[in-house]
């Protein structure tokens, strides 16, 4: 665990150990079969493979980038987009909504099984079912990890979650324990989350009312801390922004008095929160349908 934490170098040479990774797994599944989600060995398993999901899609092997984007352009000849990562252009993120992901592999080895939707499955039922909260926040975090590109594998990770695992509901129930080191990583998950339009709809009917209901209502004075407030702003605003449903869902949900408390703190520990607020409350008055409301 404490290797794992040791850099680039050291991520690289433990994920190209072998057997190491499935070892891992193949505990963490046991543990799990065996009804036994908090004991210490499967918190160091979990931290480990956190660890090594850490900027994954920019340090995986050319072998494997050139791997999925070639499985990408097969089933895709009108992709023209020169590579699978590191372009992040708005048309280049229209296209990967929009074209097929490539199958994954039913037997994954190694370094392939940390974005498997086995491994998924698996954090979220650490998630669901685990008391430790090193363990909660070790499997948020890895799916965090494995969520925050722009390439094929972060979007395949995202559609798994939130569309053919449902681990919005697990993901939810995060928000509102007492550890605020896990609600803070649970926060910063749906954030990666609701940067895919496809996904937007799903995960504002599942969590936007629980979104704002954490949102302080004051600040200074809150249990909230300022970066997390941060986040919850910066993922409404993506709810919100193309959406005017989302939008109302927010006014109805009463997120509006509190997204203005919030973007007129004058406190330094709530000014990145304070600049989130403002950038949401600019993208809400673009709903011109809504100004009414808004009004009222």
């Amino acid at each position: 665990r404490n290797m794992s934490s040791a850099g680039p170098e050291g991520r690289k040479k433990m994920r190209e150990c072998e057997g190491l990774i499935d070892s891992l797994v193949y505990y963490i599944q046991g543990a799990i079969a065996d009804h036994e989600p908090n004991d210490k060995a499967t918190e160091n398993c979990v931290c480990i493979l956190h660890n090594l999901s850490y900027q994954l899609e920019i340090e995986l092997p050319e072998s494997y980038a050139q791997s999925i984007y070639m499985q990408r352009r097969n089933i895709s000849n009108n992709d023209k987009t020169p590579g699978c990562f590191g372009t992040r252009s708005r048309k280049v993120k229209e296209k990967q909504q929009d074209t097929p992901l490539p199958e994954e592999k039913s037997n994954p080895k190694g370094v392939e099984s940390l974005w498997h939707s086995t491994l998924i499955r698996i954090y979220l039922s650490l998630i669901a079912k685990s008391t430790r909260n090193y363990t909660q926040e070790a499997s948020l975090g890895a799916l965090q990890n494995l969520t925050a590109g722009t390439g094929p594998m972060p979007l395949a990770v995202a559609r798994t979650v939130v569309q053919k695992a449902n681990g919005l509901p697990s993901i939810r129930a995060m928000l509102h324990v007492s550890q605020p080191a896990v609600k803070r990583t649970a926060v910063s998950l749906l954030r990666n989350l609701s940067r895919n339009p496809s996904l937007q709809n799903d995960i504002a009917r599942e969590v936007l009312p629980d979104l704002v209901a954490i949102l302080p209502e004051r600040v200074p004075g809150c249990d909230v801390a300022g970066d997390t407030t941060a986040s919850i702003c910066y993922t409404l605003f993506n709810l919100s922004q193309s959406s005017s449903h989302n939008a109302r869902l927010l006014l109805s949900a009463h997120g509006l008095p509190k997204v203005i408390a919030i973007s007129m703190s004058d406190s330094n520990m709530f000014s990145k929160a304070s600049r989130a607020a403002s950038v949401l409350l600019y993208s809400l008055w673009s709903h011109t349908d809504l100004h009414s409301a808004y009004k009222k």
